[in-house]
């Protein structure tokens, strides 16, 4: 009777592919998040103790909400935001929390060869040919891969790590992505014994901005319901984390299922969708709603997009206006404020 090949584990087969080049390029999407920060930081991890070979850890864009940008003070991962990747020869180049084909990261635009993907999200458009791909749409969060990886080859992730790949777990199962797979759920306690609590509140409660405020009141007096669906776009922001958590905050609105929030940052239009049904998928509507103007991607629940060299003037709202309302399938019709110009009057009289 033949003896059967032991099966090899995924990190196995991404360790055996990185071993063929001289260096490693981590590359996260652009403006990367909790999840693409600790996962890229993960795997560079890795690729330095399993094979010890050169790693860095690249993203493109900057770190957008509050929550984030604490988190990478407080923990200070390796991660380098540049606006363009330069690959000398023999380097592998690893996407983690993106895919090729997608206009998210900053390999997209280059003649780049890529070794491996990392990631949770679906897979859109034809599938690139790749020495390693570990694409996992059912796991609730790419850093859950990430630590399984770690766990796998009997790497302990340090305090700041486990806090971090924990950190990003949470932020991807939120605002209606409750769903963890087995294997979220075995990584959540071995990183719960090696996280700090003290550090995961403190990021939970970062500072803001007093501009921040003044957007919160902006955004409210200018978001629309349409139907279940809502539009709000910003004439002007402070900084782009305002976008996400006004998404967040509306779409805990009883009267609301949908909603796109916006806001033109640094010459760019940053965009972020919610939705709360699961026959809505806010990956979709991201991308049928900004198919030709610019890049996008997300999940069922949570979704966003960029549009660069947009100026918010009324033609631009109006087609956005357009596009959402086409890919909401609820109509041409007129909005109605979500906080009555009635109030917003008495309320500037006061």
């Amino acid at each position: 009777m033949t003896a059967q090949t032991p099966r090899t584990t995924a990190s196995e087969r991404f360790l055996h592919a990185a071993a063929a080049y001289q260096r490693v390029f981590v590359v996260t999407h652009d403006n990367p998040d909790p999840d693409a920060v600790a996962t890229g930081w993960a795997i560079a991890l890795l690729v330095q103790e399993k094979l010890g070979k050169e790693v860095r850890l690249l993203g493109g864009g900057d770190i957008l909400r509050a929550e984030n940008r604490h988190m990478v003070e407080l923990l200070s991962p390796p991660i380098e935001l540049v606006p363009r990747i330069d690959c000398p020869e023999g380097t592998a180049v690893v996407l983690v929390d993106c895919q090729p084909g997608s206009e998210n990261h900053i390999v997209c635009d280059s003649d780049v060869v890529l070794m491996a993907a990392i990631d949770h999200h679906p897979t859109r458009g034809p599938r690139a040919k790749l020495a390693f791909r570990d694409i996992r749409p059912r796991v609730a969060a790419s850093a859950s891969i990430a630590a399984s990886y770690l766990r796998e080859q009997g790497l302990a992730p340090g305090t700041k790590l486990a806090t971090a790949l924990l950190f990003a777990i949470r932020t991807e199962t939120r605002g209606g992505e409750t769903y963890h797979s087995r294997l979220d759920r075995s990584v959540l306690p071995w990183l719960t014994e090696r996280a700090d609590p003290r550090l995961l509140a403190e990021i939970d409660s970062a500072p803001l901005r007093p501009a921040y405020y003044g957007d919160l009141i902006l955004a409210l007096q200018n978001t629309f319901l349409y139907g279940d669906s809502a539009l709000c776009l910003l004439p002007r922001a402070s900084g782009p984390e305002i976008v996400g958590e006004v998404a967040d905050l509306l779409i805990r609105c009883e009267a609301i299922f949908r909603v796109l929030c916006g806001a033109v940052v640094h010459g760019d239009m940053v965009l972020s969708i919610r939705t709360r049904r699961d026959d809505d998928d806010a990956g979709e509507l991201a991308h049928t709603t900004l198919k030709g103007l610019g890049s996008a991607g997300g999940h069922l629940h949570r979704a966003g997009g960029k549009v660069s060299g947009l100026k918010i003037s009324e033609a631009v709202q109006e087609d956005l206006r357009r596009r959402w309302l086409e890919a909401c399938n609820v109509g041409n019709r007129r909005g109605v404020r979500l906080v009555a110009l009635r109030e917003i009057k008495e309320n500037l009289a006061r």
